[in-house]
């Protein structure tokens, strides 16, 4: 799971309308991992799918621990 989608990889998107908002999912094919992300059913799909995409990034790439070294990460 290291490493941040690049143009060689894929990514799937999957979005559902749920009344006024639109669940977008976004899937990096090598690894597996997934991220969910939630906007208004209004919002641009290439706006939804560039902060899934971006939130895919951020969870590929680590994110640390959290400051109190509880756990947890920072997103």
């Amino acid at each position: 799971m290291s490493g941040k989608p690049d143009s060689g990889s894929e990514v799937i998107f999957e979005i559902t309308r749920v009344g006024d908002i639109q669940r977008v999912a976004a899937v990096h094919v090598a690894s597996g991992v997934e991220v969910v992300i939630q906007a208004p059913a209004s919002a641009a799909l290439a706006d939804v799918r560039a902060l899934a995409l971006n939130k895919l990034k951020k969870k590929l790439g680590g994110g640390g621990s959290a400051p109190d070294g509880k756990g947890g990460i920072i997103v």
